[in-house]
């Protein structure tokens, strides 16, 4: 092993680039993997938590790691791409145990580790040396500590309380505030249950709504479930609507309409419309906030629209043109104007002098098949969804319709890692 200290802290490894001896790029580090020894042992490192493409975490065990450098993490190429599953008395060094408490040794109180230091001894092994902890206040009368005062202690000189002691999420929460909230969903799913509702808990109502919608349905009825009724109606009401639709049309009928009281109302109302529709339809996937226009509005207008943060980039690709009132239901649905049509075009040009009136929109009552089907024969990213009056309604992107198509558990599903990557068992 080569590296620059012997001493490594985990906090600055996390987001680092693995590569292999070639310098070809494996993924990016996402935790380090230590074994539980008791309590006159230190716990060992085994190995690290390696984000692959394809957003998949494997484990690469620390025999494999070649050199641990500031900016980046080398290890062989053999490396197994099965998905990481902890075992045993494993525990994940970032997930677990930072924002652990812990009694110092000294008398001083107790603390909270923020990050871990880990030592490679003569035989080669890994082991955790140090912990940086933040102290709260003294105990002790002789001693004049500030509180919130930071230092390290030898891993012998704190006491760790056990795995089932309340544990604060905000250090983990800090160090994973880059992970789109897709990866960051992944990195919860594979939490236990006590350490994944700390973490959720953790999260601000935005963060929250937008890495609910990347989890299964089981972990997002247990997060929602575990929140008091008035911030679970918040975050519901940070999600897209549909998506809020789905969660709750997996909890019991009381809890259901107890958050559907507490939403805003019209937010709750947007929520019931989605609700009232049959599954496996147009209308019951929709969102029924897309980008709609009157034919007026200018290019210039339509630009400024399709620039807000919070579209998907589905949801940006296509305004819809309608007469007033432009809330869903609308006026008579008009037609679309693609985002493609509107870099064509001179910034004053009106709406309705290029509005796309061929291409047909789809019932709300429509199959999802039929939906796909128009998605991939025209090649759009999105379409709009009409009632029998032609008023719009809403609209269907791809990413819905792929939501519905693929298997409820394909998040967890296994991926066959071509061979050539592949190497021999998980602690080879």
């Amino acid at each position: 092993m080569s590296t620059s200290s012997t001493r490594v802290f985990v906090a600055r490894l996390l987001g680092l680039d693995v590569f292999d001896p070639l310098g070809d790029r494996l993924g990016r580090l996402r935790d380090v993997v230590v074994l539980d020894r008791g309590p006159v042992k230190p716990p060992l490192v085994v190995g690290i938590v390696v984000e692959v493409p394809g957003k998949k975490r494997v484990f690469v065990p620390m025999t494999r790691v070649t050199s641990m450098e500031a900016g980046q993490i080398i290890c062989t190429g053999l490396v197994n791409l099965r998905r990481f599953e902890q075992r045993g008395a494993e525990m994940l060094v970032a997930a677990e145990l930072f924002d652990r408490r812990v009694i110092l040794a000294d008398g001083s109180g107790s603390a909270t580790i923020e990050d871990i230091a880990m030592e490679q001894a003569r035989n080669g092994d890994w082991y955790v040396s140090q912990l940086f902890v933040r102290r709260g206040h003294s105990v002790s009368p002789l001693r004049s500590l500030r509180r919130n005062e930071t230092l390290i202690v030898d891993w012998n000189e704190a006491y760790q309380g056990g795995r089932n002691e309340p544990q604060a999420a905000t250090t983990f929460v800090a160090s994973h505030e880059d992970l789109k909230p897709a990866d960051f969903a992944e990195a919860l799913h594979e939490m236990n249950d006590k350490r994944r509702l700390e973490v959720a808990n953790e999260l601000q109502d935005e963060r929250l709504a937008d890495v609910l919608q990347e989890l299964p349905d089981d972990d997002q009825v247990q997060i929602l479930s575990s929140l008091d009724l008035e911030r679970a109606a918040d975050v519901l009401e940070e999600m897209d609507p549909d998506d809020a639709a789905d969660l709750l049309a997996e909890l019991p009928e009381d809890q259901k309409e107890q958050l559907l009281q507490l939403m805003e109302p019209d937010d709750a109302e947007d929520v019931r419309r989605l609700m009232e529709y049959e599954e496996n339809t147009a209308g019951s996937i929709m969102t029924p906030v897309p980008v709609i226009l009157p034919p007026e509005a200018t290019v210039a207008e339509a630009l400024a629209h399709v620039r807000r943060e919070e579209l998907t980039p589905a949801l940006a690709s296509a305004i819809f043109v309608c007469r007033p009132p432009l809330e869903t239901p609308t006026g008579r649905y008009l037609g679309v104007v693609h985002i493609q049509q509107l870099l064509r075009y001179p910034p004053p040009e009106a709406l309705g002098n290029i509005v796309d009136t061929d291409l047909e929109p789809v019932s709300d009552h429509a199959a999802v098949s039929e939906v796909a089907r128009m998605l991939a024969t025209y090649n759009l990213n999105a379409v709009a969804v009409v009632n029998d009056a032609g008023r719009l309604v809403g609209a269907v992107t791809v990413d819905d319709v792929l939501d519905q198509l693929l298997p409820e558990d394909w998040r967890a599903q296994e991926e066959e890692p071509p061979q050539s990557m592949t190497g021999g068992a998980r602690r080879g």
